[in-house]
């Protein structure tokens, strides 16, 4: 395709061994094959564009090496999650909510001194027991729950 390119312009065969080129016009059998003039300046751009358009390297896919002992989640580690601490779910119909007044009382899924579920950004990551610092309540993590349990959660 470059060789089309050139031979057109220059009215000089690309390629001599090539099938289909044609001496250029008034070239005889006494021509010299490297006579200089437009010939070997038509090889020569040829060449660099060759060299221009070469077959594009690229590094095997793979772990990249660690620059300086930090990794990819140090970008991550200042990123704010919401934290959900679940004591328990219920159902219940709208006439039963609109009901619902000070002193009420839902009842949940959950037995008194049963874990409470700790939700990081919706999943469920860990249990634990409440806690009660001071006047404030606080969770005490019991146990972090399998990364295999995590992604067969029904919690989401």
């Amino acid at each position: 395709m470059i060789d089309d390119l050139y031979s057109g312009d220059t009215n000089v065969p690309s390629d001599p061994d090539e099938p289909g080129s044609a001496d250029p016009p008034g070239a005889g059998a006494g021509t010299a094959a490297s006579a200089p003039g437009p010939a070997s300046a038509s090889e020569e751009s040829r060449r660099s564009l060759e060299r221009a358009f070469e077959k594009a390297e690229f590094a095997p896919f793979g772990e990249k090496p660690r620059q300086g002992g930090h990794s990819n989640i140090d970008l991550l580690l200042d990123v704010p999650l919401p934290i959900t601490v679940e004591l328990g779910r219920t159902s219940m119909t709208i006439r039963d909510i609109l009901d619902l007044g000070p002193g009420s009382v839902v009842e949940l899924d959950r037995v008194a001194g049963e874990p409470v579920d700790i939700l990081v950004n919706g999943k469920l990551v860990a249990r634990g027991e409440v806690v009660v610092i001071d006047e404030n309540f606080g969770v005490r993590v019991v146990d972090i729950v399998a990364p295999a349990e995590r992604l067969s959660s029904p919690k989401s």
